[in-house]
């Protein structure tokens, strides 16, 4: 039967309801899971429910996905539970965890050496607004392994069926969380696959013909789309910004026709050699991973991820400065990930990931979902929520071409655009659209908004999850 499931996953993309229907009628084995009281760095017992664990997605190789549960600290028995996944494709979801909405976040000071850095409680953690569910995922992030080497050869339809599996084995060992509000969550390259997992959710249900799981939508930030539409985006918006002069923007529109990734004469590469010379000043400053951005036209060994920073097995970070906090609050995690007492209170199995890397390369990976475009429209067509939200100051997956992708499915207006506020000021500004589409921008945020705009992004959360308006 496992045979047969792996088989049959690779060649389906947004339709694979007897997929699903078998998946949710495999037994589920035990779990077994560990309940964490303190953390090394933080100061006394937690103020939160944190549950660790592993859920076995595959049994011919062994694969084992690691989660991070926290508990509502506001309702848990009627709040909404959250799946939450990180991008990279494969970086650890401990970086949503400790950097974005998760409860706790590093404190800034510089590391010595001796002991693990410090954590403290993030007052602007969703956990005040949902049980979060923490999935390190594809199998290869993070804490998640495989015994077979081969079951690391993932892509994102087969990671994606994985966590359909992985939520069907949780929430059976969790069945008090069955009738909860359930969303998807992600940012970055998780955004491609949320809506992909979402549809075979909803596809589930409905080939079962009765509720398995209360799926009611989905939320992305910055999400890539896997369309080609994310990379030509970044040429008029660094326009936009002044990155580039209007004689530069004129002669790409001429000489490229809209592709500026593949360019297929010399006056489209000449230019766009140029460009890229001119975005680099900007997004390799001082600060090098505050703004990671693959590069139309660069040699591939050269790009960056399209959202993390990335290190080899074996290759320790390079200690950033100081003053680019956000990079050196991913050199801190390194250290206090591969602490033996971190990974005795988490409950990490001995032998299964010999060296934590919070973005990690080098696995195999097939991106054969070409584009999540259609995912979308499949899922809200169908009645689910969704929220679809874009700092405004991201390079990587710019905001207007989110916003083209979205007009494309053309719904019609709800509530058109206008400001959301916080505090008396424009926090961004949003667009509603019918089948329960939503679009809004945190005005200063980056590509990952919750880093740098905390208290914008939890207000954001909170007003959409509880059903209202922004």
């Amino acid at each position: 039967m496992e045979r047969w499931f792996s088989a049959v996953w690779k060649n389906h993309i947004c339709s694979s309801v007897a997929c699903l229907a078998l998946v949710l009628l495999l037994p589920p084995p035990a779990q077994a899971a560990t309940v964490v009281t303190h953390l090394p760095g933080f100061d006394g017992p937690l103020p939160f429910y944190l549950e660790t664990g592993y859920v076995g997605v595959e049994e011919e190789t062994g694969t084992e996905l690691f989660y991070y549960f926290v508990e509502s600290e506001r309702s848990p028995h009627s709040d909404v539970v959250l799946l939450w996944l990180s991008g990279g494709p494969r970086c650890s979801v401990f970086s949503g965890f400790v950097y974005e909405i998760g409860p706790v976040m590093f404190v800034a000071e510089r590391y010595s050496g001796g002991t693990v850095p410090r954590l403290e409680y993030n007052p602007y953690s969703w956990t005040k607004l949902a049980s979060i569910l923490f999935v390190d995922s594809p199998v290869g992030s993070g804490f998640s392994y495989a015994h077979d080497p081969k079951g690391y050869d993932v892509g994102d339809i087969s990671s994606s069926m994985q966590i359909v599996k992985f939520l069907r084995k949780w929430l059976d060992d969790h069945p008090k969380y069955l009738s909860n509000p359930f969303y998807i969550g992600g940012d970055s390259y998780a955004g491609k696959v949320v809506p992909l997992i979402t549809q075979y959710l909803s596809e589930g249900i409905e080939e079962m013909r009765h509720p398995i799981i209360n799926l009611k939508g989905y939320l992305v930030g910055n999400p890539s789309a896997g369309d080609k539409i994310d990379v030509n985006s970044r040429v008029p918006y660094s326009h936009s910004f002044g990155v580039i002069s209007d004689q530069l923007y004129e002669a790409a529109l001429a000489n490229c026709k809209g592709d500026y990734e593949n360019p297929t004469n010399k006056p489209c590469t000449d230019v766009m050699q140029t460009i890229n010379n001119l975005m680099s000043e900007v997004l390799e400053p001082a600060c090098p991973f505050d703004w990671p951005w693959p590069m139309p036209g660069r040699d591939a060994s050269n790009r960056k991820s399209l959202t993390e920073e990335h290190y080899w097995l074996g290759d320790p970070p390079v200690e950033p400065p100081f003053s680019c906090f956000a990079a050196y609050r991913y050199y801190l995690s390194y250290f206090w990930a591969n602490d033996n007492a971190t990974r005795a209170a988490l409950g990490i199995k001995e032998g299964t990931v010999t060296e934590w890397i919070r973005c990690a390369t080098g696995l195999p990976y097939t991106r054969d979902l070409p584009s999540s475009i259609e995912c979308h429209f499949n899922v809200t067509t169908r009645g689910y929520r969704a929220l679809v939200y874009s700092g405004d100051h991201d390079p990587i997956v710019p905001f207007s071409g989110t916003q083209a992708w979205i007009r494309s499915l053309n719904f019609s207006i709800v509530d058109d655009w206008r400001a959301w506020h916080l505090d008396g000021q424009a926090a961004g500004f949003t667009i509603k659209y019918a089948n329960n589409l939503t679009f809004a921008t945190i005005k200063g945020g980056c590509h990952i908004p919750p880093e740098n705009r905390p208290k914008e992004s939890f207000i954001m959360a909170k007003r959409w999850l509880a059903g209202g308006p922004l």
